[in-house]
């Protein structure tokens, strides 16, 4: 916890006691630790570092489209490209334990996006470099807990994010105070991360650069986000443009290295160190994704690096009460194709597809990957129950974890 706001410490546990699945979300150093200790492929790639079922979602492509994709790269570094899918499937066990499924469909969920994975990373094995880029799932729609996403990321418009955010005092909105999630900064503070944005416009794609410059900020508050984050430093920006129902809220987040930073020099995994850890994150994230955040960028604030992107554009993710009875399974599908497509764009596929191989040996993989995914549930529930006897007065306050979407 070292350099977090010691005074929200204690809320991070919170989220984390709420469940085995909360404790996974805040304890992704824990796995990077226990990853790093096991042998692996060696076959790297840009991985998304945290994937987990609530970090794929829903979110307004530069075109105005929605998409559906991997959407939080916090964790992002080069890495062997089996620590993602191990992650995943993880999650999907401990998502369908804390839906009440069986072992048996928890364990046919990881096959299936084992199977998946392999599936389309042999597809685009053997397509041309810039449809395998363009590439897109099309039957997205048609799986209930992506269109349960879609539809309310349709909804999680920016007129939307200003009523929710901010009210009108003494004639102009500002943001409104809930501590310790939402508090409005001082004027000093605010001062300090609007003089950011000098160095963040210059981080964005020069096509973007000018329509940034259309928007003017009115106020800036603290935030509290997510599990995994709570206790960085997280300020949002109430930016106008064309009147006062054209609102932009930009997220300005504190990135520190990426977990796995202290354990990638031992595996060959490092190129290059990263000097910036918001950019970082923001070339991470567009190696993996096609269409990204159009105001997706970095600037830094007394010494600490910074990512910044947008906030609550259309952005959603899917419920864990989604992914009850087969949508479980369906979900599982949805998620290795699109961490296959993400790997491809960003790694080497033809070397992936030729370690996991054909025929019996692709059974084995997936067999393989279900086996860790269930021993690693097991061995996060254990961990939970021991934070839990550990910290039981905490119980009673516990929080559910914010969705993704506003992180």
């Amino acid at each position: 916890m070292h350099g977090r706001i010691a005074s929200l410490v204690a809320l991070k546990y919170e989220r984390m006691l709420a469940s085995p699945f909360g404790f996974f979300r805040g304890a992704v150093s824990v796995m990077a630790a226990d990853l790093a200790a096991l042998p692996n492929t060696g076959i790297l790639s840009q991985i998304c570092g945290d994937a987990h079922v609530r970090n794929l979602g829903a979110y307004a492509a530069p075109d105005g489209r929605l998409v559906f994709d991997i959407n939080d790269f916090d964790e992002t570094c080069i890495a062997p490209f089996e620590w993602d899918l191990k992650r995943l499937a993880t999650s999907l066990a401990l998502a369908g334990r804390e839906n009440g499924q069986k072992s048996s469909a928890c364990r046919e969920a990881v096959h299936i996006l084992a199977f998946s994975y392999r599936r389309l990373a042999a597809t685009l094995a053997q397509t041309p470099v810039l449809e395998l880029a363009r590439y897109q799932v099309h039957r997205l729609e048609r799986v209930t807990p992506v269109s349960d996403a879609l539809q309310k990321a349709e909804r999680e418009t920016p007129l939307g994010t200003l009523r929710s955010f901010t009210e009108e005092k003494k004639g102009k909105r500002q943001f409104r105070k809930d501590p310790p999630l939402l508090m409005p900064l001082p004027p000093a503070q605010a001062r300090a991360v609007l003089a950011s944005f000098a160095a963040y416009r210059n981080s964005l794609l020069p096509e973007r650069r000018h329509f940034f410059d259309e928007y003017a900020p009115l106020d800036v508050a603290f935030k509290v986000v997510g599990t995994g984050s709570v206790g960085l430093r997280d300020y949002l920006v109430y930016l106008q443009g064309n009147g006062e129902n054209d609102p932009l809220f930009l997220q300005v987040k504190e990135e520190p290295g990426s977990a796995y930073a202290p354990y990638l020099a031992s595996h060959g995994s490092v190129t290059r160190a990263a000097t910036h850890q918001g950019q970082r994150v923001a070339e991470g994230q567009r190696a993996m994704q096609w269409q990204s955040d159009p105001f997706l960028g970095w600037t830094t604030i007394a010494s600490r690096d910074y990512l910044v992107r947008q906030v609550n554009d259309h952005k959603a993710s899917v419920e864990l009460q989604a992914m009850q009875g087969g949508g479980l399974a369906e979900y599982a599908a949805v998620c290795g194709e699109l961490l296959a497509r993400g790997h491809a764009r960003s790694g080497d596929v033809h070397l992936i597809t030729g370690y996991l191989g054909a025929g019996s040996r692709q059974d084995k993989f997936d067999h393989a990957l279900a086996a860790f995914a269930e021993a690693y549930a097991d061995q996060t529930e254990a961990d939970w129950h021991a934070l839990v006897a550990s910290r039981k007065p905490a119980v009673r306050t516990a929080k559910p974890a914010l969705t993704t979407a506003s992180k």
